[in-house]
């Protein structure tokens, strides 16, 4: 029999992977199973990673929602704030031409208007 990790230590196994690469992996665990032929002992032990790498990904979703939730919040509070004071948020200095641009922050350090 395969050396058998607990839930716990293939957390640990798989903590340290990007989104990215968790849900890389996990599909190419979903892919070989799907296409079976794999002996019962192997299979299990694919599955067992497989759903250390989906509590992974689920983490890394998660984190996404609530840092969604804490910016939709953000943005609500600095509306509401802005609409009891009468105050509107200013999207940048105003161009000659009378359109508003936006600062862009390039890798070169310097700044482009938009």
């Amino acid at each position: 029999m395969a050396n058998v990790l607990s839930p716990e230590e293939l957390d640990q196994k798989v903590a340290d992977l990007s989104y990215e690469d968790a849900r890389s992996r996990l599909v190419e665990i979903v892919t070989r199973l799907e296409q079976g032929n794999i002996p019962l002992d192997e299979a299990l032990t694919m599955w067992e990673l497989g759903e250390a790498l989906a509590r992974r990904c689920e983490s890394w979703l998660d984190g996404a929602r609530e840092r969604l939730r804490a910016a939709q919040t953000h943005v609500a509070n600095v509306s509401a704030s802005q609409a009891s004071s009468g105050t509107t948020a200013s999207t940048g200095a105003t161009a000659p031409d009378g359109k508003a641009s936006i600062g862009i922050s390039v890798p070169d350090g310097s700044e482009a208007e938009s």
